[in-house]
């Protein structure tokens, strides 16, 4: 069993539309809603390949219910906290000339007492999981130490931890030692404090977070691909794989196909070239589809088949 936390989830509506024009009436092509948050699209995911997963979090409101209740069908066990506020929506503007708008709600303010409702529920909820992924940004009333005791407590119990966040949750998490982390370009640079550029900065960066006492680190850096540090017991090692060449469609969730595919990778005991190999490609086939977390399983297929290690001292 795998379990999910997403403390601010999400509604997400694709909208379609030919263009975006600023201050004047836009109408939209489509339409189309879906329980939306990070670690949501890493339990939709995850279900693709029959992986049995719950999933924790907040909800409150009739967006919560949405979530809820598509959650379920899913086949991903609920385990969410039930709060007063009501859970966000967030808009994934796709126009015809390439651009992707998101507009992001702020989520509910959570009080002190849900968050302890929700640690109490977190503590028992993951007795019977061997992987914990804790993706996204908090909502309002939940700060960094939230992550920092997620993390340190299923460290106690044992259990892998998995982290996807930004800004001083990431920070703050690292610290707390998870057992995988996966930043983007930007978010390395952050924890780094400086710009980095080119394959080899962000190969020594990776390299001094394994350092710092995190086991594996997978940078995710778009169509260039992912590069992948890890301690191997022995040594520090890394790894690249450039992304394939694809027609993208919509990149949102990729990161997190990324992130369920090294939990699939983990569960069936996959060697470091595999798992990269599998995560590269499967977030390449999320960007392939409209909907993000869904996978064309056969595309995702070709493309690990076809992936080659690159030099990640280029």
């Amino acid at each position: 069993m795998v379990a999910t936390v997403t403390l601010n989830p999400a509604v997400d509506k694709t909208l379609k539309a030919s263009r975006l024009i600023m201050g004047t009436v836009n109408r939209m092509d489509s339409s189309h809603s879906m329980p939306g948050g990070k670690g949501i699209n890493v339990s939709k995911v995850l279900r693709q390949y029959d992986v049995d997963v719950k999933a924790l979090g907040f909800l409150g409101g009739f967006s919560g219910d949405l979530i809820e209740d598509a959650v379920k069908d899913m086949g991903v066990k609920a385990a969410f906290t039930r709060i007063a506020g009501d859970t966000r929506t967030s808009v994934n503007l796709i126009t015809e000339d390439g651009y992707i708008t998101e507009l992001l709600e702020p989520g509910p303010k959570i009080p002190k007492k849900e968050l302890e409702s929700f640690y109490v529920t977190y503590e028992e909820e993951i007795k019977d999981c061997g992987i914990v992924v804790i993706s996204g940004s908090a909502p309002v009333g939940v700060d960094a130490s939230s992550y920092v005791r997620m993390i340190e407590k299923a460290n106690d119990m044992g259990k892998k931890v998995l982290l996807d966040t930004s800004g001083e949750n990431l920070k703050k998490g690292m610290y707390a030692r998870p057992y995988m982390m996966k930043p983007n370009m930007k978010e390395l640079e952050s924890i780094m404090g400086k710009r980095i550029q080119g394959l080899s900065e962000v190969s020594e960066s990776a390299a001094q977070i394994v350092e710092w006492g995190v086991k594996h680190v997978m940078v995710s850096m778009g169509s260039k691909g992912i590069l992948y540090a890890y301690d191997d017991d022995r040594d520090t090692k890394v790894l690249y794989v450039q992304a394939p060449s694809i027609r993208m469609v919509n990149s949102v969730g990729s990161g997190d196909s990324a992130v369920a595919a090294f939990v699939i990778s983990q569960l069936n005991g996959l060697g470091p070239e595999e798992t990269l190999k599998k995560c590269v490609a499967i977030s390449a086939a999320n960007a392939c589809s409209l909907e993000n977390g869904l996978i064309d399983k056969g595309k995702a297929s070709e493309f690990e088949s076809a992936l080659k290690l690159g030099d990640p001292e280029y």
